[in-house]
């Protein structure tokens, strides 16, 4: 199984997988934005790894998928020191509360795909039934905004999505980031596909980090990388695995294809907000 990463780079080689079996052309991987030192001592400071950063409007991605605004990176931050272990779930510091609540999401300036990929991880959210509730909403203000921006592959990766995590006053993260390049879900986004890296980014949302964030390299291959302490915690849900887990939603990376919650993820999630 190819392994590409979830929710935001995966490699073009598995691009070529994905998008109509298109080969690669060098000719559209677009020089990578250099991030200064000084930014990369930012990051190492605020906690992340500072493997793998790819600059964007207004910060950075890290973890994959996590955007760091360049005012985030210039805040004094401390945390509570991680625990590294196997692969498990994990959430941050920070969780949403007020609870039983809806959360609004709103999509905005994304195409049928998108709309129907955020109807789709609301759906498999509401099953749970947890005192989370999602609704899509089309007029008004939203606690979650979806909306699009346009960056090709840089470095032989391409973003696929960002969000964040957690506000201090217990608010989900304010926007998702969904890549409307044609090399990151192709002319005819698969709706599966899209939903899938949606809820996972709503995952980040509201709280939780990538189940395999100590060790990148289970599901994502290549050299084993630890995506860093970071001042928002990573603590590990009770009642989740000490073990390997497969094909959790929070994975670091996917096959590119369709993934929802497996039973681990749904024991954690209910632990948090049932």
């Amino acid at each position: 199984m190819k392994k590409q990463t979830l929710s935001v780079l995966f490699a073009l080689m598995a691009i070529v997988a994905v998008v109509s079996c298109q080969k690669s052309n060098t000719n559209t991987d677009a020089k990578p934005q250099e991030v200064s030192e000084d930014v990369l001592a930012q990051i190492k400071a605020y906690g992340f790894s500072t493997n793998n950063v790819h600059s964007t409007d207004g910060g950075v991605i890290v973890e994959g998928d996590i955007f760091l605004s360049h005012a985030q990176l210039q805040e004094k931050v401390s945390g509570p020191t991680l625990q590294v272990a196997q692969t498990e779930q994990y959430r941050t510091t920070n969780l949403v509360s007020g609870l039983p609540r809806v959360i609004k999401i709103k999509v905005t300036g994304l195409g049928t795909a998108f709309i129907a990929g955020t109807d789709t991880a609301i759906a498999r959210y509401n099953r749970l039934g947890l005192r989370l509730t999602f609704q899509r909403v089309t007029s008004g203000s939203a606690n979650i905004t979806i909306q699009g921006f346009n960056q090709g592959p840089s470095g032989g990766y391409i973003t696929l999505g960002s969000s964040g995590f957690p506000t201090n006053a217990g608010n989900p993260y304010s926007k998702i980031l969904m890549n409307t390049n044609q090399y990151a879900y192709g002319s005819n986004p698969n709706v599966l596909y899209v939903g899938s890296v949606i809820q996972h980014e709503i995952g980040h949302c509201l709280g939780m980090r990538h189940t395999d964030y100590m060790d990148r390299s289970y599901s994502c291959g290549g050299t084993a990388t630890n995506e860093g302490a970071a001042g928002v915690g990573a603590i590990q849900i009770p009642g989740t695995p000490g073990t390997p887990d497969p094909n959790s939603w929070m994975l670091a990376c996917s096959n590119g294809g369709n993934r929802t919650f497996n039973a681990n993820d749904v024991i954690a999630l209910k632990y948090l907000y049932q």
